[in-house]
């Protein structure tokens, strides 16, 4: 089941550990706004094209088209997660990339997973188990030594940035577990358009222009990958494992990151740079081997999304079902007290 369940955040992690040395690539070709805005926009037109290819699938074929519409009440939730982790985000990251090296700025991205388990245990009341608290503060620790300068009295300005634009993708991600039963690809699609269209305008608006066809390609085409469907993948983690588990399997994309860097640009690492990877290597691990078992009680509720006929799922059909799962409909919970291992997904919200 954690294999299973960590696989989605996995794979966007290594997504988005890839896209931001290569976003470094074009730091010097195109100005921090304006790329973060194209990354976005990169995004959210590739994800429009794959919704667009789904329900043409679908209507050519036998499958029907996942839901995709929005409940009315979850839409604040993801206006704020939109433009939070969206706008303010990216464009934060692209302005401390400027003056930060890529491996530095790759590994100062595991702040993110800190700061959003603390707003889901704080705000949200989500479970913190003791392991998991001693993954973070491991991962702060690697954070604090990465970023110290011996000659210098505080941290560097890109540094402070790019800890700012992670303070904004935890409210972001905290928020988006508020959606995160809705179709992933299409509150990736939005959040991408919507984004990406605001920071473009803005970086546009101020006097910057468009840059040359490859630049300009190249930074759609990591958008796409690094932030379109590494965000669908970590909804459909927040919609499995919860905003902190998610977030603390996320921590492994800096990690990607690290690697990828240090190809495009070899140099020796600093002691505390392998001292600091160590301790967030040791907190990913930590997170890596949690687990959550008790009897609890599930209410009555309904919801849509993607599921199977498990434990949680023994509902009889109202339409003609012709056995296939997964499949998305409406569906309710009944009333239910059972014990099994388990995170706090979107059928595991409860109390302790």
């Amino acid at each position: 089941m954690s294999i299973r369940s960590a696989a989605p955040a996995l794979a966007a992690a290594l997504l988005f550990g890839a896209s931001t040395p290569l976003a470094k690539t074009l730091t010097g070709a195109i100005s921090p706004i304006l790329l973060a805005g194209l990354l976005y926009l990169g995004s959210g037109l590739g994800l429009t094209a794959v919704l667009l290819a789904r329900r043409l699938i679908a209507r050519t074929g036998d499958s029907a088209p996942a839901a995709s519409s929005i409940p009315r009440r979850e839409i604040p939730w993801l206006l704020g997660a939109i433009l939070v982790g969206g706008v303010a985000g990216p464009a934060l990251l692209m302005t401390g990339l400027a003056t930060t090296s890529a491996a530095a700025a790759s590994l100062l991205l595991n702040v993110e997973g800190v700061f959003t388990a603390l707003i889901a245990w704080v705000v949200f009341k989500e479970n913190a188990d003791r392991q998991i608290v001693l993954g973070m503060v491991a991962i702060v620790a690697g954070g604090a030594l990465l970023s110290w300068q011996p000659n210098a009295a505080a941290l560097s300005l890109g540094a402070l940035l790019i800890v700012a634009a992670c303070a904004c993708w935890a409210i972001d991600n905290n928020l988006t577990r508020k959606v995160s039963s809705n179709d992933a690809v299409m509150i990736a699609c939005l959040k991408g358009l919507v984004a990406g269209t605001c920071n473009t305008g803005l970086a546009l608006a101020v006097g910057n222009t468009l840059p040359a066809a490859l630049p300009l390609i190249w930074a759609m085409v990591v958008g796409f990958v690094g932030y379109g469907v590494s965000l669908a993948l970590f909804v459909i983690a927040l919609r499995h494992l919860g905003t902190a588990r998610t977030g603390a399997y996320f921590s492994v994309a800096p990690l990607f990151g690290v690697t990828i860097s240090l190809a495009l640009w070899p140099e020796m690492p600093s002691i505390l740079f392998w001292l600091a990877a160590v301790l967030m290597a040791l907190g990913v691990w930590l997170h890596l081997r949690e687990r959550h078992e008790h009897e609890h009680t599930h209410e009555a509720m309904e919801h849509t999304h993607p599921h199977r006929h498990d434990e949680h799922h023994q509902h009889t059909h109202d339409f003609p079902w012709d056995g296939k799962e997964p499949h998305v409909h409406a569906h309710v919970h009944e009333p239910l007290v059972h014990k099994h291992p388990h995170y706090p997904d979107i059928h595991h919200r409860h109390s302790h």
